[in-house]
């Protein structure tokens, strides 16, 4: 067996692997996959990324990190072989990952897409441009970003002929090309946000397949969702990917300034073009309510009332249903300090918002209920389960440069219950709150105040909740046919109450319904 061949081999074991032993060497045994194992090479020395297709997953694609400094080329000559380094001596197989049991994948929302499955062939391209993409950008030194590095023209196109190229390796799939749009960017943005490489291609591209979800709006979009529920990927328009691209760069350096910010995490723009197919344009996201907590409530705010109802009756809502405007009927009370951090926070990004002209966001926000008496006195049926802390929102969101906003600054009540669990709180996440129930939906309350009619105080039960929030659907311009929906709908209903207004008027409205639904703690 060629060096080359015996170092990529020497990573482990996994599902459809078999094992054995170097002829003639005496050195540890090594582990040969049953199917032909590719990679994905760097120019200069540095971590490699193999891909192969295993039996034991219906036919997933797998991919990690190997470091394999010697390795130049798969189809080398053989050469006779030396004996083992210390370094492979070291690299003993680490055990195969615990399979996920059928009832926790069925509890999840989503559909796992598996062979068969009508995204599967999108998946598997998807993983394939993701690794080749960060492999390609890890391989290469990080330097400072320079101007044409915004450019909208500042795209990559790589072709991924089914039998490999000079660049891209063999593969299953059919033939596509891969576009990255302002690589560099991403990769810093992903940087700024705490994302490690390995981490972000592994949730990815790894053993787990994604999770397609139901399509929560009216776009038409499709979302996936990886296992571990970090990061989520939702195809776009070409129209919001102009948006993005436009204003990346006022993007980054908002991000820079405020890293509490509420915003939409993006880190990365692609492009898919099969033979014979449409262009399909996607980003990759974070996901706000990715955590340890099981999150019973969702709701999508915008501030509006025409359409912000779901058509369903109440045993039919359950934790995968996201609730809108005129659902709501909670209103939560924060502490002092958290309050005034999410006033500021929701002020400076609603003013970025409306100096790119971007309207039509909204506020995504879960809600844990901490308790099961507590969900009696709110109206809920279902059980809660204390998770354990994984801790996996540490690494994700950047460590311990996230975490000085925290709960010994704010002089919460129940510090001793949140640092037996340990979970990461900051503006946005984990974040402690009183739930009230009122007796009169809040957008009703909210109108009322806009008349500056009387206002009773909330009545009902109260509850302790975590809460977890941020702003998405940021790619929106006020163009022609939001304009001209705002003019069709004026004529049948109070155009204060439709969604597409001007991004001025959008923005206040915004804000003052955010300060109806989160109250300053007395």
């Amino acid at each position: 067996m060629p060096q080359q061949q015996r170092e990529c081999c020497r990573h482990g074991p996994g599902p459809g692997w078999r094992g054995g032993e170097v002829l003639g060497s005496g050195g540890p045994p090594f582990y040969g996959p049953l199917r032909k194992r590719l990679s994905v090479d760097g120019k200069a020395p540095a971590p490699r990324i193999c891909i192969w297709e295993c039996d034991g997953e219906a036919g997933d694609i797998t991919c990690d990190i190997v470091a394999a400094p010697l390795r130049r080329s798969c189809s080398a000559k053989a050469i006779p072989l030396p004996p083992p380094a210390p370094l492979f001596r070291m690299m003993t197989p680490p055990p195969p990952r615990p399979q996920r049991g059928h009832g926790e994948e069925s509890r999840k929302p989503g559909e796992a897409i598996r062979k068969g499955h009508r995204s599967y062939s999108l998946m598997l391209n998807l993983q394939l441009g993701i690794s080749y993409s960060v492999g390609k950008s890890s391989a290469l030194p990080f330097k400072k970003l320079a101007a044409s590095d915004f450019d909208p023209r500042e795209k990559i196109w790589t072709r991924f002929p089914p039998e490999g190229s000079k660049f891209t390796p063999p593969h299953h799939s059919v033939d596509f090309r891969w576009k990255d749009y302002c690589p560099a960017v991403f990769r810093h943005l992903r940087k700024l946000f705490g994302v490690d490489p390995a981490e972000y291609m592994l949730a990815i591209c790894g053993n787990d397949t994604l999770r397609e979800l139901a399509s929560p709006g009216k776009s038409g979009s499709c979302f996936f969702i990886t296992q571990d529920d970090r990061f989520m990927i939702k195809t776009v328009k070409k129209s919001e990917v102009k948006v993005l691209i436009r204003m990346l760069r006022n993007y980054y350096e908002h991000v820079r300034q405020y890293k509490y910010t509420l915003l939409t995490r993006f880190y990365g723009t692609h492009c898919i073009k099969q033979a014979g197919c449409p262009k399909v344009r996607f980003i990759i996201m974070g996901n706000f309510c990715c955590s340890e907590y099981k999150i019973h409530r969702r709701f999508d705010l915008k501030g509006s009332s025409h359409g912000r109802t779901i058509d369903k009756t109440e045993r039919k809502i359950d934790e995968t249903t996201t609730l809108k405007d005129l659902d709501l009927q909670y209103v939560f009370r924060l502490q002092r300090f958290w309050y005034e951090e999410l006033m500021k926070q929701i002020q400076m990004d609603c003013t970025f918002l409306e100096g790119q002209g971007i309207m039509d966001y909204s506020l995504l926000l879960g809600v844990h209920f901490r308790n099961d008496y507590s969900m009696s006195k709110m109206g809920l049926s279902q059980p809660i389960a204390f998770p354990k802390s994984t801790g996996k929102r540490k690494s994700f969101e950047g460590g311990s440069s996230f975490c000085k906003l925290c709960f010994v600054e704010s002089g919460c009540k129940d510090r001793d219950l949140i640092d037996s669990r340990k979970p990461l709180i900051q503006l946005g996440i984990n974040m402690p709150a009183q739930a009230e129930c009122s007796s009169k939906k809040i957008f009703d309350k909210f109108l009322l105040n806009e008349r500056h009619l009387f206002i009773p105080p909330p009545t009902g039960g109260s509850c302790d909740v975590y809460l977890f929030f941020g702003i998405i659907d940021i790619l929106q311009d006020y163009d022609i046919t939001k304009k001209l929906e705002h003019a069709y709908k004026s004529f049948q209903v109070n155009p204060g109450c439709i969604s597409a207004v001007d991004p001025k008027l959008y923005s206040r409205r915004f804000q003052d319904f955010i300060r109806w639904v989160f109250i300053n703690e007395q």
